[in-house]
């Protein structure tokens, strides 16, 4: 199988570069020399991959920054992957596609499930919102997949900012009314790399008939303030010298940010299960096993 795979920087698109590479006939742009936000950009590059399968890892991610600069979070968040979508269904190809939590406002009691009616929090949230729409729009084969709670190994995120501010900090001020799933970017890559296994080389035929919106976080749920408590307690006993010696909880209207969160970020995961046969692991067993890639390559203590 033939796959462009735009996003290869970032924690997911890194994940499932590596997954990959060994199955398939990879096409991998440079951000340098692609920019999202040039539509005839996309167009040349698609057509030049005649891929089988697009993936669309790339995304504006600065929530804070979307803010002040909605315009270009919807060029990338939304516009290109409406262009990546025509292109997919131009060249006959299907088109996998990340989104997020964030387009519902967080204030219903239970896990959203992919049915739930989206009321964004945020621009950031609006611009996702908006890619998913202009994704399904098109009639391009496709599958979405909404995540939460994502860190990794590598990049900026929750996990390598708590282990930072723990080696300086005696005391650690996190969100603790936020309830969601951790969920390690290398869970997300397996996952969709065994749903691409199952489309056997046909993914056009198979996303027309199972794709849509699929819900991908591990299972289980804690507050943003739990799991850095999680993240201290592992890196100590994994050797790691720390400063930190308590990790305070704080309302939402205590963090710093302009944009709005959603208090719950729990995505309900049956759709996962019963179109795909596959169940991811729970937040805490996959938190021990990133920490685990963190001894086998060399980054702990």
């Amino acid at each position: 199988m033939k796959i462009l795979l735009l996003g290869k920087t970032g924690q997911i698109g890194g994940a499932l570069a590596k997954r990959l590479r060994t199955t398939a006939e990879m096409t991998e742009p440079e951000r340098q020399t692609l920019d999202l936000a040039d539509g005839e950009a996309i167009r040349r590059t698609v057509a030049d991959a005649h891929p089988d399968l697009i993936i669309n890892a790339a995304a504006y991610t600065d929530v804070e920054g979307a803010e002040d600069d909605p315009s270009k979070a919807e060029l990338i968040n939304a516009t290109a992957p409406g262009i990546l979508a025509e292109e997919a269904k131009k060249c006959g190809a299907a088109l996998i596609h990340f989104s997020t939590d964030y387009i519902f406002d967080g204030t219903q009691a239970t896990p959203y499930d992919e049915d739930a009616p989206p009321e964004p929090c945020n621009v950031y949230g609006r611009s996702k919102l908006l890619g998913e729409v202009a994704i399904r729009e098109t009639g391009a084969a496709h599958v979405v997949f909404r995540s939460s709670w994502i860190y990794d190994v590598r990049g900026r995120n929750f996990l390598l900012t708590i282990l930072r501010l723990a080696q300086r900090e005696e005391v650690l001020r996190v969100v603790d009314d936020q309830f969601g799933a951790p969920t390690p970017a290398t869970v997300v890559a397996e996952t969709v790399a065994e749903i691409i296994a199952q489309t056997q080389n046909r993914p056009v035929e198979f996303f027309k008939d199972k794709g849509g919106i699929i819900n991908l976080t591990c299972r289980g749920c804690t507050t943003w303030r739990d799991f850095a408590q999680s993240i201290v307690d592992r890196a100590r006993r994994h050797g790691m010298t720390l400063s930190v010696q308590e990790v305070r909880g704080i309302p939402s209207s205590e963090y710093w940010g302009k944009a709005a969160r959603p208090k719950n970020s729990r995505l309900d995961l049956s759709r996962l299960q019963k179109r795909f046969g596959l169940t991811t692991p729970e937040w805490e067993p996959a938190l021990d096993n990133v920490f685990s890639d963190f001894d086998s390559l060399g980054l702990m203590p």
